[in-house]
């Protein structure tokens, strides 16, 4: 996919309702998870990130910084994020467990 042409949210878009169910992309633009939550706003906040599994069964999810994601919306209009981070690097985080 093409990203050059999206347009990145800015810091006001950042909420949990746009980021919800995001589809995230590692740097080989392959898709490595989506957005599962999000705790907070603004660059402080903490992106729950669902990764690996089918069809939502067996996701493993972890906590990463917004600051590690870039979000943008597509020609449609679709909210999804780009990284640095591969499928193999966010599996090694520790999983994120709600309180």
């Amino acid at each position: 996919m093409d990203h050059s042409r999206h347009v990145r949210l800015t810091p006001g878009e950042l909420t949990p309702d746009n980021l919800a169910d995001a589809t995230i992309y590692g740097p080989g633009d392959e898709k490595i998870g989506s957005v599962g939550h999000v705790h907070g706003t603004g660059p402080s906040a903490l992106v729950v990130i669902d990764v690996g599994g089918f069809l939502g069964l067996g996701a493993k999810p972890v906590g990463a910084p917004l600051t590690g994601l870039d979000f943008m919306r597509d020609e449609a209009g679709t909210v999804h994020a780009v990284t640095g981070w591969t499928k193999a690097e966010l599996k090694k985080m520790p999983e994120h467990v709600e309180r």
